[in-house]
């Protein structure tokens, strides 16, 4: 289950400093509570204190910058929506536990590849420039700016009792949960699920080790 660098490090950046640092083309009202991009940009004040945190420096502190962005994260991404369509027409097969169990070691694989990264930020911006909505649903467009190359980015979100929730990222067309999709596929055409629970629990274990 390997991506390209460019694959990684684009939704390293987009997952990460997309929702920590950007810069809006429209108001950022708390009483929009219901407006997609204004829920994304709450998460904003929380990430940036724990990155500017002086007493959240250095190596020794790693890890718990880590837990506490994570914390944030979950708010904003529902990883057993992600986890369901990543596996796709697998997951009705599987029962409670077996999901359950899937979920918990995607979301740690998110985490692993690409929220532990965070210190890796070096002053990209994200530039939100409107979000359609249609329904329960909706799709927030940006831009990732990195050395004044920007690079188109997707947010589909899901409403639930009036709260967005992000499902899916789009990288200049490039969808996250497919490429998963497409990874646990081909895995599952040679293999049993219990094969495909042993390879993520050596892909986590070793990303927890590094």
């Amino acid at each position: 289950m390997k991506n390209s660098n460019k694959w990684y490090l684009k939704f390293l950046s987009v997952i990460i400093l997309a929702i920590a640092i950007f810069v809006l083309h429209q108001g950022t009202s708390r009483a929009a509570a219901t407006d997609p991009v204004v829920f994304i940009k709450d998460a904003v004040d929380e990430i940036i204190s724990i990155l500017q945190d002086e007493k959240l420096a250095g190596p020794s502190r790693k890890v718990e910058r880590k837990n506490r962005v994570v914390a944030i994260v979950e708010k904003k991404f529902d990883f057993r929506e992600m986890a369901q369509r990543a596996l796709a027409r697998h997951w009705k097969d599987r029962n409670p536990q077996e999901q359950d169990r899937f979920v918990s070691l995607f979301k740690k694989l998110l985490e692993n590849t690409y929220i532990a990264k965070i210190d890796t930020y070096s002053g990209e911006k994200v530039v939100f420039k409107k979000a359609a909505l249609q329904g329960s649903k909706a799709i927030v467009y940006s831009e990732l700016v990195r050395k004044n190359v920007e690079t188109p980015v997707n947010y589909m979100l899901k409403n639930s009792d009036d709260h967005w929730m992000v499902y899916d990222v789009e990288v200049e067309g490039v969808s996250l949960v497919n490429n998963y999709r497409t990874q646990f596929a081909s895995i599952l055409s040679k293999e049993d699920f219990a094969g495909l629970i042993a390879r993520l629990e050596e892909k986590v274990n070793k990303g927890a080790a590094e």
